[in-house]
């Protein structure tokens, strides 16, 4: 099981700036991910899937308990709650106002990080192997994907929605697939993304799930509806682009290089022939976005 740490922001205090050095040695030490208070209280949405996943320690300064209380309105499954004024009054000590830990302060952390580690028996960080593979029982093959250089662009009102011209093909749901090899990343095209605005949470298929060509294929919620990704093609999930559930709004920034998943195709061929290239496309979205 892994763990999520949820640290108190109140660097005002000695005590916040104890809370936010566990947070840090925790997530150095055993791996821990640290929550952004922030993120968590604005867009509860990034952190939907790994709260669910995941055990979480939560880390306060003082009595106030501002990250218990934040932790409070989700359903995160909370492992471990810290209170450091708590732990201060317990060794019968006293902690320096600084806000720069001294040797005392860090000290301090160092224990309550150990009794953590010890409480939740947490194992030390492991390093994953050079090339580690990511889908079961198979090898990650390296694949070339080039980010896409020319674009035809469609103007409609105020909006310009970019599609490349070459070397993705687009189902009618507005999913493109890159295909290198015997391998396709997909993920959603730029007119979708603008239809959905702002992106705050990205779930993306499970490694090794077989997807048949008009399967779902992971899912994308936006600040205004929730999109399932429709497949262009066919094929096993071999891999799952992280970096977009750690910053769903990249697919916004770039859409056509934050991709969703990629899959070691399995019937290319058929799929092809119900996909349109990008030109044929660009039509569509001029149709689409006049009927909006």
């Amino acid at each position: 099981m892994s763990y999520l740490i949820l640290a108190c922001t109140g660097l005002d205090k000695s005590e916040g700036s104890v809370a936010r050095e566990v947070a840090i040695r925790l997530a150095e030490e055993a791996g821990a991910e640290i929550v952004c208070p922030v993120v968590l209280n604005r867009t509860p949405a990034r952190y939907k899937k790994k709260l669910a996943d995941s055990l979480l320690i939560v880390v306060d300064g003082c009595a106030s308990q501002c990250a218990g209380k934040l932790a409070a309105t989700t359903k995160a499954k909370v492992a471990d709650k810290v209170i450091v004024s708590d732990v201060v009054k317990r060794s019968e000590g006293a902690l320096a106002p600084e806000l720069r830990l001294g040797p005392d302060a860090l000290e301090l952390a160092r224990k309550i990080v150990e009794e953590i580690k010890a409480g939740q028996a947490v194992p030390p960080k492991q390093e994953p192997a050079a090339e580690e593979a990511q889908a079961p029982s198979q090898a990650l093959a390296k694949v070339e994907f080039e980010c896409p250089s020319d674009f035809t662009v469609v103007v409609h009102d105020k909006y310009e929605f970019r599609i490349p011209s070459t070397g993705y093909s687009f189902n009618a749901n507005d999913v493109w697939a890159q295909v290198a090899g015997t391998r396709a990343r997909v993920g959603i095209s730029d007119y979708m993304q603008q239809r959905l605005t702002d992106i705050t949470y990205v779930d993306p298929p499970k490694l090794g799930a077989t997807i048949e060509q008009f399967d779902e294929v992971g899912t994308v919620e936006s600040t205004k509806a929730t999109f399932e990704v429709v497949s262009p093609v066919s094929g096993t999930v071999v891999r799952v682009n992280e970096a977009v559930q750690d910053v769903p709004e990249s697919i916004n920034e770039s859409p056509y290089g934050a991709w969703i998943a990629e899959l070691e195709l399995s019937s290319w061929e058929e799929d092809r022939e119900l996909l349109i290239d990008g030109p044929a496309y660009a039509l569509e979205v001029e149709r689409k976005a006049a009927e909006d």
